[in-house]
């Protein structure tokens, strides 16, 4: 197979994505200058890229596959072959959304009011197309940037992308609709794809990230119990499927090991203690493959 290219987003995926691809066994590096960061696996030739730009790239060949936010995706309508959602962001495990957002004391209390009015956006073809669907003819202007001040002095209203709202409330800004939710997308190139020895490689580092952000909100339970307490400790500890149980050399005892939701270790460990479970230890987990 030849080198293998792998689109890397540049900016505020980057330190999310660095950390996801770590956790699926992938180690990479780069320096503060550079665009071409090194990763143990020989195969791979990864390239740091705008997201913005990552899904045209892919689309035309020069990269095999990328990582890049299903906005750019559309935004840039390229024939991409969607190969697996990765539900994360810069700030969490959460999908994200271009929003329209408008000063609080704006008169514009919905859509149909954005009528004749200036928009300002990254997202110019979402924005016209999402206008366009619903009759509206506006001005929509691309911005460069600190789109959250441009209104209401210079436009009447930005679409903006958010993942909390928190930077939009600093800035006085209220959310009048949506205008797309985006995720996180592993993409890859149609002739790429149909090359066996490269799907092979798309679908390893699929399953290996998917395998990562499955882990990322769990934990590994592991306890010892009597015999005769199992059945009470099972009905309180989640799992997969069943938890798994292992005779100790010690008579009577087992080990019980479960992967439970972190969230709710919390609230179970002293139920657990309680139902006689002992030696309760919670390990965290790098992937978890379903």
């Amino acid at each position: 197979m030849a080198k293998f290219v792998l689109g890397l987003p540049k900016g505020s995926l980057q330190e999310a994505t660095f950390l996801l691809m770590k956790k699926a066994g992938f180690n990479l590096s780069v320096g503060s200058r550079s665009y071409i960061p090194t990763i143990d696996d020989p195969d791979i030739d990864a390239r740091l890229i705008r997201a913005q730009e990552i899904s045209r790239y892919v689309e035309h060949g020069m990269l095999d596959a990328g990582i890049t936010g299903y906005d750019w995706i559309v935004e840039n309508g390229s024939d991409v072959v969607e190969i697996a959602d990765l539900i994360y962001a810069k700030q969490g495990l959460r999908p994200v959304r271009w929003v329209v957002a408008v000063p609080n004391d704006s008169p514009i209390k919905a859509i149909q009011d954005l009528q004749g009015k200036r928009i300002a956006t990254e997202a110019v073809g979402l924005t016209k197309r999402f206008l366009d669907q619903r009759g509206i003819r506006a001005e929509v202007e691309f911005s460069w940037g600190a789109t959250e001040v441009k209104a209401p002095e210079l436009v009447d209203a930005i679409v903006e992308l958010t993942e909390t709202g928190s930077s939009l409330r600093a800035h006085n800004l209220r959310i009048v609709d949506t205008v797309l939710e985006s995720t996180t997308k592993f993409i890859a190139n149609k002739t790429a794809w149909a090359e066996p020895s490269k799907q092979a490689k798309i679908k390893q580092i699929a399953l290996l990230l998917q395998g990562a952000l499955a882990a990322e909100t769990k934990v590994l339970l592991k306890m010892n119990a009597m015999e005769n307490r199992v059945q009470a400790i099972a009905a309180i500890l989640p799992a997969l499927h069943a938890p798994t149980i292992n005779r100790l050399s010690a008579g009577g005892w087992v080990a019980i090991e479960s992967v439970v939701e972190e969230q709710v270790v919390r609230e179970i460990i002293p139920k657990l203690k309680n139902a006689g479970a002992e030696g309760i230890i919670e390990i965290p987990l790098n992937k978890v493959v379903l």
